[in-house]
């Protein structure tokens, strides 16, 4: 437990120190944020920091730090220290920097971003690969919780009927999508999320008290693979465990709460506050998947089994049951169901942000919103009738990959304003040699072995950071783009 403990005052402690760092090297000013000078009604509408806060996190967490953190225990404590480290110096950094960039920028999407520092070509690359990856989350985030609610009522019921049946469910979930996708922002969400974001934090709270209550005891950190599979943890674990450390999905969010700020300075607690208070989340649940299965051998074989005979939700259930008992089952349901289609839905509306960036779209106009948010709910519901634990995998390695481009992103912005740009070309260069050594070794994309993938990630990351080098330190130097 002591590793626990300790993990989770340096996430806190990591706030207020490094968090402050990074918030100086960006150096917030007075000047009006996009919020203030173009304040359409519509995407543009200035809200209260607490309200930002809360809102930010439902949109970067949804069953990210659950599930994904879950899913990480398998490999046994030493994920503890991915979820710390990565969040301090990978994640809140990539929230941040993505977020204070978008405000300097108008409130523009990571794409339009990265071709501005980046070039026109990774520009292009990032329009697609974003609205990929959004509608892809979009999907795992209305699948996840309306799998959920078909258990939850499946549980209380004898027989199958309509309130049973997934399809109803995700039909359901797909309807709401469409209306908060397509409404001003702070209809729905601002005013729905606040309350849910305070339910997600009250759900981890609940889970962590529970496991001290009930008798369970969270084994020490050892960076031995407890994984019953003998799945490496470098690089699966820090790919599977993504939205609880570090992420590239932020960075197509950050942008809708940088068109919200009313001052810059409400960065570091609206980004850097609400990815440390995601990866506390992960933490505690990361830490309940180790303490309340069984171990065998030295292997997590109980979570293991678990989670291959009921699944994520399923697992999340009885976690709930376990540590809270029947209140666990509501907050189960609040948080896992509503939390994840808190952040589908923001993923549709970010979708439809960025195209409209991409084509230079009027939002004002409610038949060109309809004419964007139509197909990508389509799209949506296709994808939900494949394979959920595939959509998953390709969702995890789209999303660090994605990240490692933010990072990529916020290094030459930080590099041609004359800040100090290693501090996002570190973990970009780590990102990068994680990125490139899972899509090497996954069964779902190359299947090398370990003796292919893990020099060729590494020298990958080491090609992507001379090129950023010579494109900027060594290269001529000029006034590049500051803002």
């Amino acid at each position: 437990m002591v590793s626990f403990i300790i993990c989770l005052m340096v996430l806190i402690i990591g706030y207020f120190t490094y968090g402050k760092v990074a918030e100086k090297v960006y150096g917030p000013d007075e000047r009006e944020t996009p919020a203030v000078r173009i304040n359409d009604g519509l995407d543009y509408v200035v809200m209260p920091k607490w309200k930002l806060f809360l809102i930010q996190l439902l949109n970067i967490a949804g069953l990210g730090p659950i599930f994904g953190a879950l899913a990480g225990a398998e490999w046994g404590p030493a994920v503890f220290l991915w979820i710390t480290l990565g969040t301090i110096f990978g994640g809140a950094v990539h929230d941040l920097g993505v977020g204070f960039m978008s405000m300097r920028h108008d409130g523009l999407s990571i794409s339009e971003l990265t071709g501005m520092y980046l070039g026109n070509i990774m520009k292009q690359v990032m329009r697609v690969f974003s609205v990929i990856l959004l509608v892809m989350v979009g999907t795992v985030f209305a699948v996840g919780p309306a799998a959920l609610i078909a258990l939850l009522i499946g549980r209380q019921i004898d027989g199958a009927s309509i309130w049973t049946n997934t399809y109803f469910w995700l039909a359901v979930v797909l309807i709401y999508y469409f209306i908060a996708t397509f409404v001003p922002i702070d209809k729905i969400i601002g005013n729905l999320y606040p309350v849910f974001g305070i339910c997600l934090i009250i759900m981890a709270l609940g889970v962590s008290i529970g496991i001290f209550t009930h008798g369970y005891t969270i084994p020490e950190i050892t960076l031995k693979s407890m994984h019953p599979a003998g799945t490496p943890i470098w690089p699966v674990m820090f790919v599977t465990v993504a939205c609880g450390a570090i992420s590239g999905f932020h960075a197509t969010q950050s942008p809708l709460m940088a068109r919200c700020c009313e001052t810059e300075k409400e960065a570091h607690f609206v980004f850097y506050g609400a990815m440390v208070c995601e990866g506390i989340i992960a933490l505690i649940w990361a830490a309940a998947g180790c303490a309340v299965y069984a171990r065998t051998g030295g292997l997590m074989t109980g979570l293991f089994q678990i989670m291959n005979d009921q699944g994520q939700a399923g697992t999340v259930y009885d976690v709930c049951t376990k540590t809270m008992g029947g209140a666990g089952i509501v907050l189960a349901m609040i948080g896992v169901i509503a939390c994840p289609i808190t952040s589908g839905d923001t993923s549709f509306r970010a979708a439809r942000l960025v195209i409209a960036d991409w084509f230079r779209l009027d939002q004002d106009s409610y038949k060109v919103r309809l004419a964007v948010t139509l197909p990508l709910l389509t799209a949506g519901a296709l994808i939900s009738q494949l394979n959920y634990d595939v959509v998953w995998r390709y969702f995890s390695w789209s999303n660090q990959t994605l990240a490692m481009i933010a990072l990529w992103t916020i290094a030459m912005y930080l590099y041609k304003n004359h800040r100090f740009y290693w501090m996002a070309a570190i973990p970009a260069t780590f990102m990068s040699a994680v990125s490139v050594t899972y899509f090497c070794f996954a069964k779902e994309c190359l299947g090398l072995s370990t003796a292919i993938s893990y020099p060729v990630g590494i020298v990958a990351a080491l090609i992507f950071l001379g090129i950023f080098l010579s494109k900027s330190v060594f290269a001529r130097k000029d006034d590049g783009l500051a803002a």
